[in-house]
């Protein structure tokens, strides 16, 4: 078969739709036997707080809609902007919504196997370092047109960034629901997730500033929306830096200002126990 023969079986043809709907049972299998799973251990094991049933909830909607139709098909057959928007759906938002919906009993269970290597691996530089690192990786061009062209690379790559972002984002939500292992103070989480918005705008500039395609598959790619593969290439430069740090940024905003609050709460506790301790300590005036 001629090569352009092999790129329409892989990306489709040029004349469909960008929004003809394709099935994609395998993903309705994995949310749903994960959907299971923790549904089951709470029947079994000690329970959860609606707050975290509802936070879990929400990172299996996340990892869904990122999986399935239309993200996948838009991101795996037709840009890049697309598939960045994939990328930080199952690293930024699914990833620790499913990390803070864990009870810490099920959490204490699930990391029981691996817990002497998670001590190390968990560790904020060990973890910042392989999650980035990742990061750069599967940007590769040679990673990133190999694993477009398998499914079966495509999910193991995925699966690694997955598994990248669980082990960056423990350090900061571990919150000492498994007390031997790592976990940031208040001060040190913002520090970490600052950083963390701050590396991926190395890979991005490549992508913003790129003058010709970097990847061959998409270049060769149907066009949707009216972008050139360059612009499309451009827009997933934007987004990783502006789209996943504006999400960062709004963790790191959220836990500032529930520190601050805290701390208020705590001085103002502090200053009452004064009074409460001054009044005790001082004789009552002579009638």
């Amino acid at each position: 078969m001629a090569p352009q023969g092999l790129m329409l079986l892989a990306h489709g043809s040029p004349s469909e739709s960008v929004w003809a709907f394709q099935a994609h049972p395998d993903v309705w299998l994995l949310v749903g036997a994960l959907g299971g799973a923790y549904w089951w251990a709470l029947r079994r094991g000690e329970g959860a707080s609606r707050r975290q049933v509802t936070l879990f909830g929400l990172g299996l909607l996340a990892l869904w809609v990122h999986s399935d139709w239309p993200i996948h098909d838009i991101a795996e057959e037709r840009l890049l902007s697309v598939h960045m928007v994939q990328h930080t759906g199952f690293q930024l938002i699914a990833a620790p919504l499913l990390l803070v919906g864990t009870p810490a009993w099920l959490l204490r269970r699930l990391v029981a196997p691996v817990k002497p290597v998670l001590r190390w691996l968990a560790r904020p530089l060990i973890a910042a370092v392989l999650f980035n690192g990742l990061v750069v990786l599967t940007h590769w061009p040679v990673v990133v047109n190999a694993s477009l062209e398998s499914e079966l690379l495509h999910f193991f790559v995925h699966t690694l960034l997955f598994g990248s972002a669980l082990l960056m984002w423990f350090p900061v939500l571990n919150l000492g629901r498994v007390p031997d292992l790592p976990q940031l103070g208040e001060a040190g989480r913002m520090l970490y997730l600052f950083l963390q918005s701050v590396l991926p705008t190395v890979p991005a500039s490549f992508f913003t500033f790129a003058e010709k395609a970097i990847y061959r598959f998409y270049a060769e790619a149907p066009r949707a929306f009216g972008l050139s593969a360059v612009d499309d290439q451009q827009l997933a430069g934007g987004l990783m830096k502006v789209y996943a740090g504006s999400i960062l940024w709004g963790v790191i905003v959220v836990m500032f200002f529930r520190w601050y609050a805290r701390d208020r709460r705590e001085a103002e506790q502090l200053r009452w126990d004064d009074v409460q301790a001054e009044f005790e300590r001082s004789p009552a005036p002579a009638p």
